[in-house]
């Protein structure tokens, strides 16, 4: 399906934001709301974007994640909102995993000028981030390091986290399912955040408003493991309404809070 050249412009815009509202779509390109919604009909019928809850964004695979360069990149506004909002809840003195993710970088970047924080991770990014404030303990876990990301993962890390009981454990994913799993691609990072989930008095769960509904083939755990999720949108209705039935704290960056 041929697309014209202010189409293939959006789909550019989108794959590089990872996700836009259609509204900023139409105020980006000085279009109206019905040729923006034209345009993204026929990229989603060219099998180049595919709608959710009142956007659009890049279509995904549910095999392969997207590069740790493009994860920084997409919804790093969104992310930022995310960490303040999370680093604003965690007490001084408080003990944290914190896993693999970029927007759980974002929050170790916030949390430089807290003190008598112990952190445990996995993600030599975060460690590297904190070892800026002299006031925290970083503890990391060993294992086998993956080189896109540095995420560190295998049986060494898994037997490391579990000999901690944390206070916060502070965990990204790659998606959440209608029903309100919580997935993710790499089966060895799964395993790493399940047994950060076992080991936390209270599981924090970070995620954008692009995961909801995002595919990813691995189960990591039922939405209900996690206390509070803090996102920077509110979640469509059916994950609204799942998160009221489960007893999931929402915390939306910037809004007041939902229970």
């Amino acid at each position: 399906m041929a697309l014209n050249p202010r189409q293939l412009s959006i789909l550019q815009a989108v794959r590089a934001q990872g996700s836009i509202k259609t509204e900023s779509l139409a105020e980006q390109f000085g279009i109206t709301l019905q040729t923006a919604r034209r345009d993204v009909q026929r990229l989603t019928e060219a099998a180049q974007l595919e709608r959710f809850h009142g956007g659009v964004r890049a279509v995904d695979s549910s095999t392969r994640n997207t590069t740790y360069s493009e994860r920084q990149r997409t919804q790093s506004q969104a992310k930022q909102a995310i960490a303040r909002q999370v680093a604003a809840a965690i007490p001084h003195g408080a003990s944290l995993f914190m896993n693999i993710g970029t927007t759980v970088e974002a929050v170790a970047s916030e949390l430089l000028h807290h003190s008598g924080l112990r952190v445990i991770t996995n993600n030599l990014h975060v460690a590297r981030i904190l070892a800026a404030n002299p006031a925290c303990e970083v503890v990391v876990a060993g294992g086998t390091v993956r080189h896109e990301d540095l995420g560190v993962v295998g049986e060494a890390a898994l037997g490391f986290i579990r000999q901690f009981k944390v206070d916060i454990g502070l965990i990204g994913i790659s998606g959440i399912d209608e029903d309100g799993t919580l997935r993710d691609f790499d089966m060895r990072e799964v395993m790493v955040a399940r047994a950060i989930v076992a080991q936390s008095r209270q599981v924090w769960l970070v995620a954008d408003h692009s995961k909801f509904g995002r595919p990813a083939m691995i189960e990591m755990a039922p939405l209900q493991v996690a206390h509070t999720l803090f996102t920077d949108q509110t979640p469509p209705a059916a994950q609204q309404q799942l998160m009221k039935d489960l007893s999931v704290r929402c915390v939306v960056a910037g809004l007041q809070n939902t229970e």
